[in-house]
């Protein structure tokens, strides 16, 4: 048996990943089978280059409690470790002491080096084990021991087969972690797409009205959604499930992008557009953050403009730089790229279906067109984009594209000034009257009835040359847009004696 003490020499880590590390200790779970999965996908890819000729078995991670012992394993048969690698990846944690390591990797994506996946696991334990079995041959199996402390030990063990069991000790503070609804909750939250199956236990059934336990394996991820796939092996449908089984209380979304790209970043993903009818008190955070399949945050300002994240859907990117605890996303030109990416590829779409298929664009514009101003008013390389796209709709219901609708009205809303006058009503009902004195001198009425619809006009006249807007009944008609005075006729010599 071998004893020592783990390698940082000011106070010790567990303070740190307590107090520092992770912002919610829940995501302990989520980084034990993160590294269960990565050691099952190195012995996949070994064993496909021919580095690994022995048989792959069943390459499942299972989670395994025990509610009574307020134990929880987590199980894979991927690469293993040998007795050298645990004392370099687990022990060696190599910082000089724990205020350093504070100040130099704070804001570093340093997870999964120095064993700081796995140490997550002391926020919720008072002791943890490994017992591990490497592929390689002649291996011995070993077992380290923790108690949440500097020291640990390490032995040799009867682990027969290869692959590596964590074992937690659950602390009674955080007896919660010993729960089965608990720990099923965190695996559907964080696992749900991984790419190797998870296990939690077995199938259930009703039987003799009576939920009992089948021989099955329950398996709680899908190790293939739709985001991994090209787009020419799915289907609409495919993309209305996914999109149910993500958002099941929401109407179906309209449409949806599919992205993909693996230069000069890895990305995939779907991206939905929902209806959006009332005003901007909507759902955001809708929008989920992968890296590998693995869920990170659904919280993604940092990486999309702030207008998309009015959409919903996934982006799975191994790219976008995370802090420490995956919590928090980083800038950098990366995100930067990625983003400007996403708002060409949403641009991309509204401007094909504009094209393509005009009458079910100008249907859905209701419900997109607080979406579109929003993105036009905050996003500059969008606004110039969406110019070409964006709709008008007057009173009568009518849809106009903006170059369209100035043609026209420009003969007829020309002002003395030689600018263009956009009328435009909130209210049909309401401005009913002030309406049609305006149809009966030949001028038409748009309907601006969006909360944003002010900042839009005001942008509008910005980018529109010679272009004024006027609500229809801030003034009189003949004052809305004001014409050259007719010249007054002058008097003949008949006249001025009379």
């Amino acid at each position: 048996m071998i004893k020592g003490k783990i390698g940082v020499t000011t106070e010790n880590i567990f303070p740190i990943i307590k107090q520092f590390l992770y912002s919610d200790k829940e995501i302990f779970l989520r980084e034990l089978v993160a590294n269960a999965v990565d050691a099952t996908k190195k012995l996949h890819v070994l064993s496909s280059n021919g580095e690994f000729k022995g048989e792959l078995g069943d390459l499942k991670v299972e989670v395994v409690l025990d509610e009574k012992a307020k134990t929880l394993k987590v199980i894979d048969r991927g690469i293993g470790m040998t007795e050298e690698e645990i004392d370099k990846y687990i022990n060696q944690i190599a910082f000089s002491s724990a205020g350093e390591f504070l100040a130099k990797y704070k804001d570093q994506n340093i997870i999964g080096h120095f064993g700081l996946g796995f140490y997550s696991a002391f926020m919720v334990s008072k002791k943890v084990t490994i017992e591990s079995l490497s592929y390689q041959d002649g291996a011995k199996a070993v077992k380290w021991t923790c108690a949440g402390n500097p020291e640990f030990t390490m032995e040799p063990c009867k682990k027969e087969d290869r692959g590596t069991v964590i074992t937690l000790y659950i602390d009674d503070e955080d007896k919660e972690y010993a729960e089965k609804g608990r720990i099923a909750s965190l695996l559907g939250k964080y696992c749900k797409f991984m790419p190797f199956p998870v296990v939690f236990g077995k199938k259930t059934e009703w039987k003799d009205g009576k939920e009992v336990e089948t021989d099955e394996d329950n398996i709680i991820n899908n190790i293939e959604p739709i985001w991994s796939k090209a787009p020419s092996e799915l289907k609409d449908e495919d993309y209305l499930d996914f999109y149910r089984a993500l958002y099941p209380m929401h109407e179906d979304p309209m449409f949806w992008i599919h992205l993909n790209v693996d230069y000069p970043f890895t990305l995939t993903g779907i991206l939905y557009f929902p209806k959006i009818k009332e005003r901007m008190a909507i759902d955001r955070n809708k929008i989920q953050l992968y890296c590998n399949q693995m869920f990170v945050t659904d919280h993604v300002d940092n990486i999309v403009p702030d207008f998309l994240t009015l959409l919903h859907g996934v982006i799975d990117s191994p790219d976008i730089p995370l802090n420490v605890s995956r919590s928090y996303l980083q800038s950098d030109s990366n995100v930067k790229k990625i983003s400007t990416y996403i708002t060409k590829k949403v641009a991309d779409r509204l401007e094909i279906i504009f094209k393509e298929e005009r009458s079910d664009y100008e249907s859905k514009w209701d419900n997109i067109k607080l979406f579109i101003k929003y993105g036009m008013l905050t996003d500059e390389k969008f606004c110039e984009r969406a110019l070409d796209f964006a709709l008008f709709k007057n009173t009568d219901g009518k849809y106009f594209s903006f170059a369209d609708y100035r043609k026209a009205i420009e003969p007829a809303q020309t002002d003395k000034n030689k600018k263009v006058v956009y009328l435009y009503a909130s209210d049909v009902e309401e401005q009913y009257s002030r309406i049609e004195a305006a149809k009966q001198q030949g001028y038409d009425v748009l309907l601006m009835d969006c909360e944003l619809d002010a900042h839009f006009a005001n942008l509008l006249e910005g980018k529109i040359k010679d272009t004024r807007f006027a609500r229809v009944d801030s003034d009189s008609v003949e004052n809305l847009i004001p014409k050259e005075d007719k010249p007054k006729p002058e008097m003949s010599d008949e006249d001025k004696k009379a």
